[in-house]
């Protein structure tokens, strides 16, 4: 089993809870409505874009190093560690 980790941005949303990007994957995006179910939506959302990715032989991005991602003033960074199994 590989460990992956990506660092994922949390916003404030306006109405509450959090939305979610990826800074090293755009296409990646998700939300909850809380701390704890944003970080279980953003550990999905990460899996099933890199699952995707193996599938269609797309090879993952390179990580982004933290220090080098701006953070907004509603905004931060936390990193997701996704579990991948290699086959």
């Amino acid at each position: 089993m590989n460990r992956l980790f990506y660092p994922a941005l949390f916003h404030k949303a306006e109405e509450g809870g959090f939305w979610i990007s990826f800074p090293d994957i755009p296409e990646c995006l998700t939300e909850g409505d809380n701390m704890e179910e944003a970080y279980n939506m953003a550990d999905d959302a990460l899996g099933l874009c890199l699952e995707d990715m193996e599938k269609n032989n797309i090879p993952f991005p390179v990580l982004s190093s933290v220090d080098k991602i701006t953070v907004d003033d509603d905004t931060f960074l936390v990193v997701i560690e996704f579990l991948f199994n290699k086959k």
